[in-house]
C-alpha cells in the first residue's frame, strides 16, 4: 500500500514579527501555539501516515516534540524555505508515494481540504489549495504606465500543496540544477511543465506574517468555532 507524507514548516525565521513575539509557530492562538492548530487537523483527517518536522533550532524543536502528532522524522531546515523542503524530501522513506507541504504559519487548514487532497493527488499528481483573486490586479511597468490583469485566470496560492513523490523530487531536483529561486512548491513543478490541480478554499487561510495578524487571527478562530 502506498504511504503518505507531511511536510510541517516551522522554521521560517518570522522577521516581519520584528520580535513582537519569539517564534510565530510557537505563538498562542486560541489558548494554544500556532502549529498545534495545523498539527491538530492534521491527525484528525488521518491523511499522513508520517510527519517530518522541519525546525529551527534545537530549542524549538524540544518545544514542538511536545505538540508533533506521530510518528514524526525532525529535520533541520535551512537558509531558505527551499532548501528547508529539500531536506525534509530527502529524509523521506524510500515507501511514501504522497507528500503534503505545509507551511504551519497557516493554522486554520480544514479537515475537509486535507482528505479532498489527498484524494486528488492520487489522480493529477500535483494540487494546491487557493483562492481566486478578488481584487483588481495591475502590472506595474518601469515607464510608470498600468495594465489590468484579468483576476479571472488569477489564483492566490496557499497551503498544504500535494504531490506525487517521485514528482516533487525530481522538480526540486531540477530547480536546483538551474539554480532557481522558488517562492512555493508549485513552481518547482511548473519548471517541468507539469500540470498543477486546484483545490479552490472558500474559507479564510491566511498566512501569519506580521504582529497586527495575531489579534485577526483570534478573530477568525473564534468565528470559525461558532460556525461549527
Amino acid at each position: 500500500m502506498s504511504r503518505t507524507a507531511a511536510i510541517l514548516l516551522a522554521a521560517g525565521s518570522g522577521k516581519r514579527m520584528r520580535d513582537s513575539v519569539p517564534d510565530k509557530v510557537l505563538a498562542p492562538l486560541g489558548g494554544k501555539p500556532v502549529f498545534s492548530h495545523s498539527a491538530a487537523t492534521f491527525a484528525e483527517s488521518g491523511v499522513a501516515d508520517l510527519y517530518v518536522i522541519v525546525y529551527r533550532d534545537q530549542r524549538q524543536m524540544l518545544e514542538l516534540t511536545a505538540l508533533a502528532p506521530t510518528p514524526t522524522l525532525f529535520v533541520p531546515g535551512g537558509s531558505e524555505r527551499q532548501y528547508s523542503v529539500a531536506s525534509a524530501l530527502d529524509a523521506l522513506p524510500a515507501d511514501i508515494e504522497q507528500v503534503f507541504i505545509h507551511d504551519c504559519a497557516r493554522p486554520f487548514v480544514r479537515v475537509e481540504h486535507l482528505i479532498a487532497l489527498h484524494k486528488i493527488v492520487r489522480k493529477e499528481h500535483a494540487v494546491v489549495l487557493a483562492h481566486r483573486v478578488t481584487d483588481t490586479i495591475k502590472l506595474h511597468r518601469e515607464t510608470g504606465h498600468l495594465k489590468n490583469l484579468d483576476r479571472d485566470s488569477l489564483w492566490a496560492m496557499e497551503t498544504p500543496q500535494v504531490f506525487s513523490r517521485d514528482l516533487i523530487v525530481k522538480a526540486y531536483n531540477s530547480a536546483a540544477n538551474r539554480g532557481t529561486r522558488l517562492t512555493d512548491d508549485a513552481s518547482a513543478v511548473e519548471l517541468l511543465r507539469h500540470p498543477v490541480a486546484l483545490l479552490e478554499n472558500q474559507y479564510p487561510n491566511p498566512k501569519l506574517t506580521t504582529a497586527a495578524d495575531l489579534p485577526w487571527f483570534e478573530y477568525l478562530l473564534k468565528a470559525d468555532t461558532l460556525e461549527s
